[in-house]
């Protein structure tokens, strides 16, 4: 199974192979879950949110499209979604487990034991971290409420005492030029 690609994993989980469920498990549980705490703040919901996003692996499968994302994205996207949820279920906002851009380790998000895969992950995510440090101040303020914090784009605007529409507007504008200078890579 080590040998397969995401993409094949996943069609193999749609078809209830639950070998391949446990591969995909071992190479991205600590994705899910460093993300889940860095929106969560709390180990033990951070582990429920694995826990929830892997079983929505399991159930969801035969729903994934690769031609829309790559299985990273969309298990990012999931544990993103799903530690929000918890966020809004118990209407908490963990400010000081909040993390910024430049704190987050390289470590905390490896996907799986293998030394390739983890200084590709940190070589990515370093250049994402340039990226965003190119930023005006303002944009990388509101891409790391958003992303970091789980905020809304109206609790942002509020956060920071602006308008609704600039806060969606350097959200947007933001990840239109993280997208250019990433995709030029």
């Amino acid at each position: 199974m080590q040998q397969l690609t995401d993409s094949a994993l996943i069609n193999l989980i749609a078809q209830r192979n639950a070998a391949a469920l446990e591969e995909i498990y071992d190479r991205y549980h600590r994705l899910a879950y460093s993300i889940a705490l860095n929106v969560v703040g709390r180990r033990e919901d951070a582990e429920e949110v694995t826990l929830d996003v892997f079983t929505n692996v399991w159930e969801k499968a035969q729903t994934y499209r690769s031609e829309r994302a790559k299985v990273t994205t969309w298990l990012t996207r999931m544990a993103r979604n799903r530690a929000i949820d918890v966020l809004r279920r118990e209407e908490v906002r963990p400010m000081k487990h909040s993390v910024s851009w430049a704190t987050v380790s390289p470590e905390a998000a490896a996907g799986n034991d293998r030394p390739e895969s983890a200084v590709h992950l940190a070589m990515q995510q370093e250049r994402v971290r340039a990226a965003v440090a190119t930023l005006p101040e303002a944009q990388q303020e509101v891409l790391s409420f958003a992303y970091f914090k789980g905020y809304s784009h109206s609790e942002i605007a509020r956060e920071l005492n602006i308008p609704l529409g600039t806060a969606k507007a350097r959200i947007r504008s933001g990840m239109r030029r993280l997208r250019t200078l990433l995709h030029d890579e």
